[in-house]
């Protein structure tokens, strides 16, 4: 993210849409209005006229994991300096013109796209493409500039990564579990890689990744569809479509079981986190798996009352437990359980907890009016979730940047409705499995000596903490 205090914002809802499986809200798509542009550039508008404002969102079909090892982190880096400036802005001029505008802006990277959006009100749509469009076309890659941001990124590795015990453990979690996929990596980055980034990196960055023909443009609002194209047409539509670079396959291979990791550093608590791999709504053979392993994560950790908060935390068993599942990743991913062991409890005993969970869902068919619960907390929050321009944008940029059908999105409510207890037993005996399943244990050490010497847990079988 470009700002701290959206970081926040986004990253809440971010955890909701793993914890609860959900895409922010099921956009009414019927109701959505489309053009490709000559240069590859497509364009979905969504009118909204409940007030007089606009959401402009550019998405780019690229993240981390498009980067090639050397340069892992390098679409969050290039993230920052989109708002270094252009041939025609100075440094964050154009932030101090969305600022003098009474809106705000901001950027976010994610494994499988980057995104640039505005919100404010209707009137200055035209000078959001515009500025919007010239980045696009004429960013301006200054040393100096660089050099300070790089400094910044640097600070923003310390703070989120280094000091935070967890994010080390997660990142442990999925540099394990995956050996090939571009989740491998951080999407910050390794250190080492951030530290030799140069600017010829980033023009490389910049000219193989950010075309139209790579990008989707979102704005929903009170506005009117043809008058939308007309711009986007006059801004967008002078940038030239670039050939993009061929993906090289990164195919992971099968795992053939348990892989374990251990993490021996400060931190206050120890902490476990488990890992399944698992599809995702874009690579399941069909769409009803991924919907059914949405509904499991919901049962898991859907609410207060759910299984392993209500089973496992309210009961005195563990100090907290959560799952989570990403149902728009691009690739196949992670369905994870994370959990804090109560005061002198072991992290053996941590894990036998959580997979009695697992075995449960495996063994025993959902109750209905337990799954009738979690269906009805979709349903809410796609309601909630209309009211938000930005969350129905944020919606449609995923699902297209992921290579899904936007119009996928009206189905996700009827697709969560349709599943029975008997797809949830099925996702979990063909998912939670040994061969599937990555464990990363948490356990804190001294300062001045951390060592694995005397731990009595599982022995780990793979996976090193990397900077």
């Amino acid at each position: 993210m470009h700002r701290a205090r959206p970081l926040t914002r986004l990253t809440t809802l971010l955890s909701l849409l793993t914890t609860l499986c959900l895409p922010a809200i099921a956009t009414a798509a019927m109701n959505v209005h489309e053009a490709t542009l000559d240069n590859g550039l497509k364009v979905l508008v969504l009118p909204d006229d409940r007030a007089p404002v606009v959401t402009h969102q550019i998405w780019y079909k690229v993240g981390s994991a498009d980067e090639p090892g050397g340069i892992t982190g390098i679409a969050h880096m290039f993230e920052h300096m989109m708002f270094k400036g252009t041939d025609a802005l100075g440094p964050g001029e154009f932030s101090e013109i969305i600022a003098r505008l009474g809106g705000e802006e901001n950027a976010f990277t994610g494994r499988d796209f980057t995104a640039y959006y505005q919100t404010l009100t209707v009137e200055h749509l035209e000078t959001v493409m515009r500025w919007e469009a010239d980045r696009m076309a004429n960013l301006a890659l200054d040393a100096e500039e660089f050099r300070k941001e790089k400094a910044v990124v640097k600070e923003e590795w310390r703070s989120r990564v280094r000091d935070d015990p967890n994010a080390r453990l997660n990142q442990l979690l999925y540099a394990t579990a995956f050996a090939s996929s571009g989740y491998h990596h951080p999407v910050i980055g390794w250190k080492t890689d951030i530290d030799a980034y140069t600017i010829a990196d980033l023009k490389r960055w910049y000219a193989e990744h950010y075309a139209p023909n790579n990008a989707t443009l979102v704005v929903v609002g009170d506005v009117d569809p043809q008058n939308v194209f007309d711009l986007a047409r006059r801004y967008y539509g002078s940038v030239e479509r670039r050939d993009l670079p061929t993906a090289k396959p990164r195919e992971e291979k099968p795992q053939h079981g348990i892989k374990r990791a251990h993490l021996s550093i400060p931190s206050k608590l120890p902490r476990l986190s488990m890992g399944y791999k698992a599809p995702s709504l874009a690579t399941a053979d069909e769409e009803r798996t991924a919907y059914a392993l949405a509904v499991a994560a919901g049962i898991l950790a859907g609410d207060s009352g759910a299984r392993l908060n209500n089973d496992l935390v309210r009961a005195g068993k563990l100090s907290s437990a959560s799952a989570g599942y990403n149902l728009n990743a691009r690739e196949t991913t992670l369905f994870t359980l994370d959990a804090t062991p109560r005061e002198g409890q072991s992290l053996d005993e941590t894990e036998d907890l959580l997979q009695k969970q697992i075995e449960r869902l495996k063994n025993e068919p959902v109750k209905p009016e337990e799954l009738d619960r979690i269906k009805a907390q979709v349903v809410a929050s796609d309601v909630y979730e209309r009211d938000s321009l930005f969350y129905q944008g944020m919606t449609l940029g995923m699902y297209e940047t992921v290579g899904l059908d936007y119009r996928l999105a009206d189905r996700f409510v009827e697709g969560i409705r349709a599943v029975t207890a008997s797809d949830v037993q099925a996702v979990a005996n063909r998912y939670f499995r040994d061969d599937g399943l990555t464990v990363a244990t948490l356990d804190p050490a001294a300062e001045e000596k951390p060592s694995l010497a005397d731990s009595t847990r599982k022995a780990p079988t793979g996976g090193t903490e990397r900077d």
